[in-house]
């Protein structure tokens, strides 16, 4: 005969369909927050709703996926879970901003292990916050309880934005000539990028957490979410229209990898190191770690977030508006031709 053994049930295996369901029911008010034009359903369907507003002539879509890297482990290690999920939306309506787009809605996945209610909260809660302040929809998004394949107190986030331009108005960077001027717009921290040697420089000098740095806590320093420049860039887009000429968002990679991305072959970008100061983060992981001045400028955004590339006759403007807009802006340098068949970033 065989022995009766005692029904197994999904909550057996390690995936909690309550809990699971006591999430969706925290996360439909802060979605609720984010609704803008455009949303025909969200959270809750099988498929997420959005009509392009009727305001768009010739739209066209324009679409970025990232996650939040290595941050996440101190995330885990510190117990930092409210600020992640800005970055999540930062990383993405950011890069989908460079080219003019408005961003019009965003979805999250979310996995881990085993699910706790109020971390998975907590971080999307900095989702609902990074989509509100960036004009758009938190209309779906996924969360995936998956025993074995996360330790326990771990997750992993991706994002998807979406986002419109017309169709005349996207920024290529095509125009951008020599002499024009790169303006800078500061970062607010390390952002999501470069982690992976920052916990080395943190491991390696022994930091704690609660230690005093500069008059606040190092961790808030070091977690300090991703600057959103989505509704300052939107503002001037629409008083300069087609001056501005190209956007890089500075992300993995630095100045060095990412300003290049927006220009044509023979042109570099000619940028002046006392421009603007290191700020003091950035100087005593160099500090700390020995990094040489090259590693840092490809690793790190070194304090400058977002580049856009203007005509020299209008930088003080388009600079004035950007200071009204809230953001602290430097003149970085200027577009220079140069030998080389590629494009490039000199930091001098």
């Amino acid at each position: 005969m065989t022995q009766q053994q005692t029904p197994l049930t999904y909550r057996d295996a390690g995936v909690d369909i309550d809990a699971g369901d006591e999430l969706v029911d925290r996360i439909k008010p802060l979605a609720a927050k984010t609704m803008r034009e455009g949303v025909l359903a969200g959270i809750g369907g099988f498929g997420a709703l959005f009509e392009v507003p009727k305001r768009y002539k010739e739209p066209v879509l324009v679409s970025g996926t990232d996650g939040v890297g290595t941050k996440l482990k101190l995330a885990f290690d510190w117990q930092c879970h409210d600020t992640v999920g800005i970055d999540l939306v930062a990383m993405s309506v950011n890069d989908i901003l460079v080219q003019g787009a408005e961003p019009l809605f965003f979805l999250d996945y979310f996995a881990c292990g085993k699910l706790s209610v109020d971390v998975a909260a907590q971080v999307v809660g900095g989702i609902a916050k990074g989509c509100e302040l960036s004009g758009c929809a938190l209309i779906g998004g996924e969360t995936a309880e998956m025993p074995g394949m996360y330790p326990d107190g771990e997750y992993d986030l991706a994002g998807f934005a979406v986002g419109a331009v017309e169709k005349s108005k996207i920024i290529t960077g095509k125009t951008i000539a020599p002499g024009d001027v790169v303006l800078g717009l500061a970062s607010s921290g390390a952002h999501s990028n470069g982690y992976s040697l920052l916990r080395k420089v943190l491991q390696r000098a022994g930091a704690k957490p609660e230690q005093d740095f500069y008059g606040q806590p190092l961790k808030d320093v070091v977690m300090a979410p991703t600057r959103l420049y989505v509704k300052p860039m939107l503002a001037v887009l629409a008083e300069f229209g087609g001056s501005i000429k190209g956007m890089a968002h500075i992300t993995g990679g630095g100045l060095l990898d990412n300003v290049p991305r927006i220009l044509q072959s023979g042109l570099q970008a000619y940028l002046h190191r006392d421009a603007w100061q290191l700020p003091e983060l950035f100087a005593w992981l160099q500090q700390q770690g020995g990094v040489a001045d090259t590693e840092m400028h490809r690793v790190f955004n070194c304090g400058i977030g977002m580049v856009v590339v203007v005509p020299a006759d209008q930088a003080g403007q388009i600079t004035a508006s950007l200071k009204k807009h809230g953001e602290t802006v430097y003149n970085l340098g200027e577009i220079r031709e140069c030998a080389s068949n590629d494009a490039q970033t000199l930091v001098v």
